[in-house]
């Protein structure tokens, strides 16, 4: 069970301090974004015959959400600085509840035959904007409580946590998809939402006392926003960190694709992508965690790509010698997460740290960076690559390539005389 809520005046400082339920549900907060875009992949293909859509108008519900996502995770940190945490998630969740029962129902009570597909267009849209509560928050509401290493050990944990839902999401969809077809994955959706709300309201605490709330003043968010996204350093680290991400994300975009048309897996087998992804996740975290304290963010961050570039340059190998084929065509992915997830606490930190003052709105701002890159990838690097396994490992080499280029300079260009952080 989640322990009592931590008092407002007395926030904790060590990891030890931290219920494990209360890891658990931010944990599961920042899960239900990632959530929504991998649990119904698995239906594509009967979403596309029900509603009389091509392949690439379903594909295009995942942009139907991104965007909006990308959009409104902007305002959610803005929001919480200034409302409380606590306000904006359970607001948050009410509406993603509607928005994914609107996705069970909207397409048959509103659309025609020809316009069905964008009411789940709509639906989506709606949950897209909503959904990305949880994961901005979170981070805000785990640097209210944590400082230094603490927080590093923290993030990691709930990044263990963190990524067995987005691995087991498509496994899920698929075998609800087996029994209750595709309704039946939006309305697990609902479900799953209203379940976190009930938990947020019981057991999740205000981290965020009065004294310390902004404004919402046009004019100081202006100012607030511009510093965000005026300073290098902090573009530079959200940058890397997404395009990271996105090497390993172009994979997810194109599961239907690539495991069913080229690997010949059924709906219920995604879980020969998602699986292993998740291994290497869950490996990944626990090994930042454990670094915490021990080796600087710096070299924690470049042990991470020392692993990602192996496990990329061994896919892009691969794929170049040999025809894609199970198991072998997985084996390079588990090894990329866990490179992936060692970098990922100790550059969200980095960049959080930057702006002590408004962590909400500066992780809404990071946020924005990583969603908008995975808007473009789902809407145009996806479609354009999944032609080949071979366009798909060079994908993942070249956004790595950049992710590494950017951190170099925000590493060396960037970097303020004072400032050992990096």
């Amino acid at each position: 069970m989640i322990a009592s809520p931590v008092p407002e005046s007395n926030p904790v400082r060590s990891v030890a301090s931290v219920s494990a339920g209360l890891a658990a549900l931010l944990a599961a907060l920042a899960m239900i974004g990632p959530f929504s875009i991998d649990t119904y992949l698995p239906a594509f293909p009967a979403i596309g015959t029900a509603l009389g859509a091509s392949p690439v108008a379903v594909q295009q519900t995942l942009t139907a959400y991104l965007v909006p996502f990308s959009l409104m995770i902007m305002w959610h940190g803005a929001l919480s600085d200034a409302l409380g945490r606590r306000r904006v998630i359970l607001v948050g969740l009410a509406l993603y509840v509607l928005a994914s029962l609107f996705c069970v129902f909207g397409p048959q009570l509103f659309g025609s035959p020809a316009t069905r597909i964008e009411y789940l267009w709509l639906g989506r849209a709606l949950q897209g904007l909503c959904a990305g509560v949880g994961i901005v928050v979170s981070r805000a509401i785990i640097r209210d409580l944590l400082d230094g290493p603490a927080a590093q050990r923290l993030m990691a944990r709930i990044s263990m946590m963190f990524a067995i839902g987005p691995a087991l999401a498509p496994v899920i969809g698929g075998w609800i998809h087996a029994f209750f077809d595709w309704h039946g994955i939006f309305a697990f959706m609902a479900l799953f939402g209203a379940a976190l709300w009930l938990a947020t309201l019981r057991w999740l605490p205000e981290t965020l006392p009065e004294e310390k709330r902004q404004s919402l003043h046009p004019v100081h968010l202006w100012h607030a926003y511009r510093s965000v996204f005026g300073h290098a350093e902090f573009m530079a680290l959200s940058t890397a960190l997404s395009l990271n991400f996105i090497g390993m994300f172009v994979y997810v975009l194109s599961s239907p694709v690539f495991l069913t048309q080229h690997l010949g897996v059924s709906p219920q087998g995604f879980a020969w992508l998602f699986v292993p992804c998740v291994g290497g996740l869950v490996i990944g975290s626990y090994i930042s965690s454990r670094l915490a304290g021990r080796l600087s963010p710096r070299r924690t961050i470049a042990v991470g790509y020392i692993v990602m570039c192996l496990a990329a340059a061994a896919n892009l190998a691969m794929n170049m010698a040999f025809k894609a084929r199970l198991p072998w065509a997985i084996l390079p992915f588990p090894f990329y997460t866990i490179g992936m997830a060692m970098a990922v606490p100790s550059l969200q930190l980095l960049a959080l740290d930057l702006f002590p003052e408004k962590r909400g709105l500066a992780s809404s701002c990071q946020a924005v960076v990583q969603t908008g890159t995975s808007a473009f990838s789902a809407a145009v690097l996806a479609p354009l690559l999944w032609s080949t396994p071979l366009m798909l490992a060079g994908g993942m080499a070249g956004s790595l390539l950049l992710g590494l280029c950017v951190f170099a300079i925000a590493l060396w260009h960037y970097r303020a005389p004072q400032r050992t952080s990096l």
